[in-house]
């Protein structure tokens, strides 16, 4: 908000209106460019359109994995990161389509599932919660066998 506030001479901190006002004329616009001038504007706002949405499910498909910011420099590391998120976007698709469910609600429903440890004298036991009826739902459309119970058992020697 920096650029839209100036400071007076006493301090004290002013909205410059002027660049406000200049701002609000471009609410809603688009700057696009390419590269190939056969192209529709309509075409062009589409393409950057579907690629706002491959970038946000990559970006729903990295969160879980805890991927590092990825900064390519190699024409082979651009094309396997279009196609991560091409695959991802593909993915989500699928599960909606298959499900009749949003993917925000299926991601919703699917993060309650937990895996809990139990520490005891004996060892460890890695365990899932307990499947609700809508995560079971989602699963037998996706046909993806339910998961067991007992995930792991760890027995101390």
């Amino acid at each position: 908000m920096g650029r839209y506030v100036k400071e007076l001479k006493s301090g004290k901190l002013k909205i410059d209106t002027a660049k406000v006002k200049q701002e609000k004329k471009l609410d809603g616009k688009y700057l696009l460019s390419t590269s190939d001038q056969h192209l529709s504007a309509a075409d062009i706002a589409l393409g950057y359109k579907q690629l706002l949405e491959v970038e946000r499910s990559f970006r729903t498909l990295k969160g879980p994995l805890t991927l590092r910011p990825i900064y390519h420099l190699k024409d082979d590391r651009i094309r396997s990161h279009v196609l991560i998120c091409w695959l991802a976007l593909l993915l989500i698709r699928i599960a909606e389509v298959e499900t009749g469910i949003t993917w925000p609600r299926i991601k919703r429903t699917m993060q309650r599932l937990n895996l809990v440890e139990f520490l005891t004298k004996d060892g460890r036991i890695l365990q899932h919660t307990e499947l609700t009826p809508d995560q079971r739902n989602i699963l037998n459309k996706l046909k993806i066998k339910p998961l067991k119970t007992v995930f792991k058992v760890d027995l101390a020697a």
